[in-house]
């Protein structure tokens, strides 16, 4: 199913005049430098191809045939290649990588004066007129891959008519089975093209589809490619496909897993898919905001955007594995069931918070907080990958992220309930509470303070904020507050600590003026009231209510209330 989707998202970039997808045959691959050369196969001058500085430097990219696969054997692409091949050298078979290169253009292409003079060239040249080139060191040092142009002309000799009728000659040529994805005969690909773009794979490439030669997985004597008979226009179109998204901007990066997406025809979703996931770049950072606007509007009008919403709509997660890749995640169904669920998401997360906040947080932001130290290397891959696919199916995220945040708000004694935290910690309650057959709404976590909770863990978060703000009005630019000595304990065992802070809460009261201690006072009966005793011990999803009710009562402690002229205001 996966390379079926994939060939046929080939298909549809092939028809399309606009898309620059490969054709048949051909690839897109960087030639760094080119051989010039006069009609009569004379060298001239090589040009440099290459953008940018130092070592970012960047080749230009040329649709030219496409190459071989090999590892230790000797075999040679048509008419481009690196220095060993062309010229001979930097290798102890360099001369037999020559002489083959050689063999191949002499036995596919037709004879022609083109053709001589680039014969010619190979077999007359000399080193030393090289060496005279200005780009010779650098051709030495980094071994690129270099093709040939006739002096005059603009296109490589390897892109003109007469190389593009030997490349069409090669396709079907021969039929020796049943292809699995197109029930055609067609010739049995061997060797699958390697898969780039990964990461964490070999730069070289990896397989999806792979068979080692005997090493018993041979079976009915069947060998290698003939284990899983995929036609080679099949595969053709499923790795280009592939690799084409890869090197796209459908392709976004989710824990280890190098994910891409595409539909089955062309809508505004898969432009925009990215978006909902990312970052967004720091010198524009509300890019993404508009799109989820439109994430929004879908649910009125049905479709995203200008989408009819019934678009079939594919998301793809790789991982490396060795000299294979690894499918992390095969996700599959329609614009509108995608929509939904995205949006679904960030409602979820929807939560008061500061004005210098994000209005949507992003797939890494999220994580990122989850992680040690805050820092993007130390997210568990699974978690991620989880998380993703939780997201885009609408089910309740995985535990182990809910586990991480509330490890990390334990750890973190500056910065422990974040607003970005907070918001995951209430999404996460909220989609497992959805989960239970007639679950009791009032356990529902609200986007602000909710007075009306049931929940005794969400009014001792409530309890631990005002006795924080009382010790911090009393003793005005306080270095350390509770928060980082008894955060931790409160949480777990409310019982071991809340006795202490309520004594201490008196020695911070007689230091404040009369109606700052009686708006206090009001408040801490105010919720007291909800419980009879402190508990011993509090479960994972009450210490991550006690987050929630901290963070709504601190945020509500620091926040005016304009709207009720009856209430003092609190700040």
């Amino acid at each position: 199913m996966i390379l079926q989707a994939l060939k046929d998202y080939y298909d549809r970039k092939a028809t399309d005049p606009d898309s620059s997808i490969s054709p048949i045959g051909w690839e897109w691959k960087e030639i760094p430098f080119i051989i010039v050369l006069d009609k009569k196969g004379s060298f001239l001058h090589i040009i440099d191809t290459r953008e940018g500085e130092g070592k970012k430097k960047r080749g230009k990219l040329f649709l030219i045939p496409q190459g071989i696969k090999k590892s230790t054997n000797i075999a040679s692409n048509l008419l481009w290649g690196t220095p060993d091949y062309i010229f001979g050298i930097d290798d102890r078979r360099g001369e037999e990588k020559k002489k083959d290169f050689i063999n191949r253009i002499k036995q596919e292409l037709p004879d022609t004066k083109n053709k001589s003079a680039i014969v010619h060239f190979l077999k007359t040249l000399e080193l030393r007129v090289l060496e005279n080139d200005t780009n010779w060191e650098d051709i030495i040092k980094i071994r690129p891959n270099m093709s040939f142009r006739f002096d005059g002309e603009y296109q490589l000799y390897c892109q003109t008519s007469e190389v593009k009728e030997v490349i069409a000659g090669y396709i079907n040529k021969e039929e020796n089975g049943l292809c699995l994805l197109t029930g055609k005969k067609d010739k049995i690909c061997i060797l699958h093209t390697a898969i780039k773009g990964v990461w964490g794979a070999q730069t070289s490439g990896a397989n999806i589809v792979s068979f080692q030669k005997k090493s018993g997985y041979d079976s009915y004597g069947k060998e290698q490619g003939f284990n899983a008979p995929i036609g080679e226009t099949a595969m053709f179109a499923y790795t280009t496909a592939l690799n084409t998204l890869l090197s796209s901007t459908q392709r976004i990066q989710v824990g280890d897993s190098s994910t891409v997406f595409w539909s089955d025809r062309k809508t505004q979703f898969e432009t925009d898919f990215s978006f909902f996931i990312s970052e967004p770049p720091k010198d524009d950072p509300d890019s993404g905001t508009l799109r989820i606007k439109h994430l929004f509007d879908s649910l009125i009008t049905g479709g995203y955007y200008e989408d009819s919403g019934e678009e079939k709509f594919f998301i793809l997660g790789l991982s490396p594995n060795a000299a294979r890749i690894a499918i992390r995640f095969w996700l599959r169904g329609t614009v509108a069931e995608f929509t939904k669920n995205i949006r679904k998401h960030f409602l979820d997360l929807e939560i008061i918070k500061p004005d210098n906040e994000p209005q949507y947080y992003s797939l890494w932001r999220l994580l990122v907080n989850t992680a040690v130290q805050d820092k993007s290397e130390n997210i568990p891959p699974n978690i991620a990958g989880d998380f993703f696919r939780a997201i885009l199916t609408g089910t309740p995220y995985p535990a182990t992220l809910f586990q991480a945040v509330i490890r990390r708000i334990k750890s973190d004694t500056k910065n422990r309930v974040k607003p970005v935290r907070a918001a995951l910690i209430k999404a996460y309650l909220n989609r497992s509470l959805y989960n239970i057959k007639n679950y009791n709404e009032k356990e529902v976590l609200q986007v602000g303070l909710d007075k009306d909770q049931i929940s005794i863990s969400y009014h001792l978060g409530r309890l631990f904020a005002v006795l924080e703000k009382i010790q911090e009005e009393a003793n005005p630019g306080i270095n350390a507050t509770i928060r980082e000595r008894y955060y931790g304990a409160a949480c777990c065992s409310p019982v071991s600590v809340y006795p202490t802070l309520l004594r201490l809460k008196n020695h911070h009261l007689v230091k404040l003026n009369k109606n700052r201690k009686k708006s206090f006072e009001i408040l801490l009966a105010e919720i007291i009231d909800h419980y009879d005793d402190f508990p011993s011990h509090l479960n994972l999803h009450d210490q991550g209510k006690f987050a929630i009710g901290y963070y709504h009562q601190r945020q509500d402690l620091f926040t005016s209330k304009k709207d009720d002229a009856s209430t003092e205001e609190i700040k």
